[in-house]
Protein backbone atom coordinates (compact mmCIF):
# COMPACT_ATOMS: atom_id res chain seq x y z
CA UNK A 1 0.00 0.00 0.00
CA UNK A 2 2.75 2.45 0.94
CA UNK A 3 4.54 1.67 -2.31
CA UNK A 4 1.41 2.46 -4.33
CA UNK A 5 0.91 5.70 -2.42
CA UNK A 6 4.49 6.73 -3.17
CA UNK A 7 4.00 6.04 -6.88
CA UNK A 8 0.73 7.99 -6.98
CA UNK A 9 2.39 10.83 -5.12
CA UNK A 10 5.25 10.96 -7.61
CA UNK A 11 2.85 10.93 -10.58
CA UNK A 12 0.86 13.78 -9.00
CA UNK A 13 4.06 15.75 -8.39
CA UNK A 14 5.17 15.17 -11.97
CA UNK A 15 1.87 16.29 -13.47
CA UNK A 16 1.62 19.28 -11.15
CA UNK A 17 5.15 20.41 -11.92
CA UNK A 18 4.53 20.05 -15.65
CA UNK A 19 1.39 22.16 -15.56
CA UNK A 20 3.03 24.83 -13.45
CA UNK A 21 6.12 24.95 -15.66
CA UNK A 22 3.96 25.07 -18.80
CA UNK A 23 1.79 27.92 -17.59
CA UNK A 24 4.44 30.14 -16.04
CA UNK A 25 8.02 29.60 -17.12
CA UNK A 26 8.43 26.88 -19.76
CA UNK A 27 10.53 28.29 -22.60
CA UNK A 28 9.76 27.16 -26.18
CA UNK A 29 12.58 25.17 -27.76
CA UNK A 30 13.40 27.68 -30.49
CA UNK A 31 13.69 30.55 -28.03
CA UNK A 32 15.82 28.42 -25.69
CA UNK A 33 18.14 27.52 -28.56
CA UNK A 34 18.54 31.17 -29.53
CA UNK A 35 19.42 32.03 -25.93
CA UNK A 36 22.27 29.52 -26.06
CA UNK A 37 23.49 30.80 -29.42
CA UNK A 38 23.38 34.41 -28.23
CA UNK A 39 25.13 33.52 -24.99
CA UNK A 40 27.94 31.70 -26.77
CA UNK A 41 28.38 34.63 -29.14
CA UNK A 42 28.79 36.95 -26.16
CA UNK A 43 31.30 34.55 -24.63
CA UNK A 44 33.47 34.27 -27.75
CA UNK A 45 33.38 38.03 -28.32
CA UNK A 46 34.50 38.80 -24.79
CA UNK A 47 31.15 40.42 -23.99
CA UNK A 48 29.80 37.94 -21.45
CA UNK A 49 27.10 39.38 -19.19
CA UNK A 50 27.36 36.63 -16.56
CA UNK A 51 23.62 36.83 -15.84
CA UNK A 52 21.70 35.39 -12.90
CA UNK A 53 24.66 35.19 -10.54
CA UNK A 54 23.58 37.72 -7.93
CA UNK A 55 22.65 37.10 -4.26
CA UNK A 56 19.05 37.77 -5.28
CA UNK A 57 19.24 35.00 -7.88
CA UNK A 58 20.65 32.59 -5.30
CA UNK A 59 17.62 33.20 -3.08
CA UNK A 60 15.22 33.02 -6.02
CA UNK A 61 16.32 29.60 -7.27
CA UNK A 62 16.57 28.20 -3.76
CA UNK A 63 12.76 27.99 -3.85
CA UNK A 64 12.25 26.49 -7.31
CA UNK A 65 14.21 25.75 -10.45
CA UNK A 66 13.06 26.34 -14.03
CA UNK A 67 16.02 25.68 -16.37
CA UNK A 68 15.31 26.54 -19.99
CA UNK A 69 17.62 23.90 -21.52
CA UNK A 70 19.28 20.60 -20.68
CA UNK A 71 22.90 20.10 -21.72
CA UNK A 72 24.42 16.63 -22.00
CA UNK A 73 28.11 17.46 -22.07
CA UNK A 74 31.56 16.02 -21.57
CA UNK A 75 33.18 16.13 -18.14
CA UNK A 76 36.22 17.87 -19.62
CA UNK A 77 37.24 20.74 -17.32
CA UNK A 78 37.71 23.04 -20.30
CA UNK A 79 34.02 23.04 -21.22
CA UNK A 80 32.06 24.56 -18.30
CA UNK A 81 28.60 24.83 -19.78
CA UNK A 82 27.26 27.87 -17.93
CA UNK A 83 30.38 29.84 -18.87
CA UNK A 84 30.56 28.95 -22.57
CA UNK A 85 26.84 29.73 -22.99
CA UNK A 86 27.02 32.79 -20.68
CA UNK A 87 24.22 31.65 -18.37
CA UNK A 88 23.76 31.64 -14.62
CA UNK A 89 22.20 29.88 -11.66
CA UNK A 90 19.08 27.93 -12.50
CA UNK A 91 19.35 28.45 -16.27
CA UNK A 92 20.75 25.09 -17.40
CA UNK A 93 20.14 21.51 -16.30
CA UNK A 94 23.44 19.74 -16.90
CA UNK A 95 24.48 16.10 -17.17
CA UNK A 96 28.21 15.53 -17.72
CA UNK A 97 30.18 12.34 -18.34
CA UNK A 98 33.37 11.71 -20.30
CA UNK A 99 32.49 11.68 -23.99
CA UNK A 100 28.95 12.69 -22.90
CA UNK A 101 28.13 8.96 -22.82
CA UNK A 102 24.65 8.37 -21.42
CA UNK A 103 23.54 5.46 -19.23
CA UNK A 104 20.49 4.76 -17.09
CA UNK A 105 21.25 7.45 -14.51
CA UNK A 106 21.83 9.99 -17.29
CA UNK A 107 18.62 9.00 -19.08
CA UNK A 108 16.62 9.34 -15.89
CA UNK A 109 18.14 12.76 -15.23
CA UNK A 110 17.28 13.95 -18.75
CA UNK A 111 13.74 12.62 -18.44
CA UNK A 112 13.37 14.38 -15.08
CA UNK A 113 14.35 17.70 -16.66
CA UNK A 114 11.76 17.26 -19.40
CA UNK A 115 8.86 15.64 -17.53
CA UNK A 116 9.16 17.44 -14.21
CA UNK A 117 11.01 20.70 -14.88
CA UNK A 118 9.38 21.46 -18.23
CA UNK A 119 12.55 21.70 -20.36
CA UNK A 120 11.83 21.76 -24.11
CA UNK A 121 15.40 21.80 -25.43
CA UNK A 122 18.05 19.09 -25.01
CA UNK A 123 21.53 19.70 -26.39
CA UNK A 124 24.20 17.00 -26.73
CA UNK A 125 27.46 18.96 -26.53
CA UNK A 126 30.72 17.38 -27.65
CA UNK A 127 34.03 19.16 -28.02
CA UNK A 128 37.15 19.15 -30.15
CA UNK A 129 40.13 16.98 -29.14
CA UNK A 130 37.96 14.87 -26.84
CA UNK A 131 40.16 12.39 -24.97
CA UNK A 132 37.42 9.78 -24.64
CA UNK A 133 36.76 9.82 -28.38
CA UNK A 134 40.47 9.73 -29.09
CA UNK A 135 40.82 6.62 -26.92
CA UNK A 136 37.96 4.96 -28.82
CA UNK A 137 39.63 5.73 -32.15
CA UNK A 138 42.98 4.35 -31.04
CA UNK A 139 41.42 1.27 -29.43
CA UNK A 140 44.15 1.27 -26.79
CA UNK A 141 43.68 -0.72 -23.61
CA UNK A 142 42.30 1.44 -20.82
CA UNK A 143 42.07 0.68 -17.10
CA UNK A 144 39.01 0.02 -14.99
CA UNK A 145 35.56 1.17 -16.02
CA UNK A 146 36.92 3.58 -18.63
CA UNK A 147 36.37 0.75 -21.12
CA UNK A 148 32.60 1.30 -20.80
CA UNK A 149 33.07 4.82 -22.16
CA UNK A 150 35.28 3.88 -25.10
CA UNK A 151 33.04 0.95 -26.04
CA UNK A 152 30.05 3.30 -26.22
CA UNK A 153 31.96 5.66 -28.52
CA UNK A 154 33.45 3.01 -30.85
CA UNK A 155 30.45 2.99 -33.25
CA UNK A 156 31.20 6.65 -34.05
CA UNK A 157 34.89 5.87 -34.50
CA UNK A 158 34.09 3.02 -36.90
CA UNK A 159 31.62 5.10 -38.93
CA UNK A 160 34.22 7.80 -39.55
CA UNK A 161 37.33 5.65 -39.92
CA UNK A 162 37.53 5.95 -43.70
CA UNK A 163 36.23 9.51 -44.13
CA UNK A 164 38.39 12.33 -45.44
CA UNK A 165 39.77 14.83 -42.96
CA UNK A 166 40.77 14.53 -39.32
CA UNK A 167 39.53 11.22 -37.93
CA UNK A 168 39.25 12.45 -34.35
CA UNK A 169 37.23 15.51 -35.25
CA UNK A 170 34.98 13.48 -37.55
CA UNK A 171 34.45 10.94 -34.77
CA UNK A 172 33.63 13.69 -32.26
CA UNK A 173 30.85 14.97 -34.52
CA UNK A 174 29.57 11.47 -35.31
CA UNK A 175 29.52 10.58 -31.62
CA UNK A 176 27.31 13.59 -30.92
CA UNK A 177 25.02 12.75 -33.85
CA UNK A 178 24.58 9.14 -32.76
CA UNK A 179 23.82 10.23 -29.21
CA UNK A 180 21.21 12.69 -30.49
CA UNK A 181 19.42 10.03 -32.54
CA UNK A 182 19.54 7.61 -29.61
CA UNK A 183 17.89 10.12 -27.27
CA UNK A 184 15.22 10.92 -29.84
CA UNK A 185 14.20 7.26 -29.76
CA UNK A 186 14.38 6.82 -25.98
CA UNK A 187 11.06 5.60 -24.61
CA UNK A 188 8.80 6.48 -23.00
CA UNK A 189 9.29 10.18 -22.28
CA UNK A 190 11.81 11.64 -24.73
CA UNK A 191 10.55 9.87 -27.85
CA UNK A 192 6.96 10.91 -27.16
CA UNK A 193 7.85 14.52 -26.50
CA UNK A 194 10.19 14.68 -29.49
CA UNK A 195 7.73 13.09 -31.92
CA UNK A 196 5.00 15.46 -30.76
CA UNK A 197 7.19 18.39 -31.79
CA UNK A 198 7.32 19.89 -28.32
CA UNK A 199 10.83 18.73 -27.45
CA UNK A 200 13.87 19.62 -29.56
CA UNK A 201 16.96 17.40 -29.26
CA UNK A 202 20.01 18.75 -31.10
CA UNK A 203 23.75 18.25 -31.24
CA UNK A 204 26.66 20.68 -31.06
CA UNK A 205 30.45 20.72 -30.86
CA UNK A 206 32.52 23.15 -28.80
CA UNK A 207 35.87 24.26 -30.21
CA UNK A 208 38.51 24.32 -27.47
CA UNK A 209 40.66 26.84 -29.35
CA UNK A 210 38.00 29.42 -30.19
CA UNK A 211 35.26 28.84 -27.60
CA UNK A 212 32.72 28.62 -30.42
CA UNK A 213 29.79 26.22 -30.24
CA UNK A 214 28.69 24.95 -33.66
CA UNK A 215 25.33 23.21 -33.91
CA UNK A 216 25.12 20.18 -36.20
CA UNK A 217 22.99 20.28 -39.33
CA UNK A 218 19.96 18.00 -39.28
CA UNK A 219 20.96 16.46 -42.62
CA UNK A 220 24.33 15.47 -41.12
CA UNK A 221 22.69 13.89 -38.05
CA UNK A 222 20.36 11.86 -40.25
CA UNK A 223 23.20 10.75 -42.53
CA UNK A 224 25.28 9.46 -39.61
CA UNK A 225 22.29 7.61 -38.18
CA UNK A 226 21.89 5.49 -41.34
Amino acid sequence: MKSNQWILGFVFLTLSSNLFAESTTSVPADIALQRLIDGNNRFTQGKAKRPNQSPERIREVSKKQFPFATIIGCSDSRVPNEIVFDQGLGDLFIIRTAGQVSTYASWGSIEFSVAVLGVNLVVVLGHSKCGAVDAACKSNEVPGHIITLTNAIKPAAEKTKHLEGDWLQNAVKANVALQVTSLRKLDPILSKQYNSGKLLIVGAVYDLETGKVSFLDEDYILSIAK
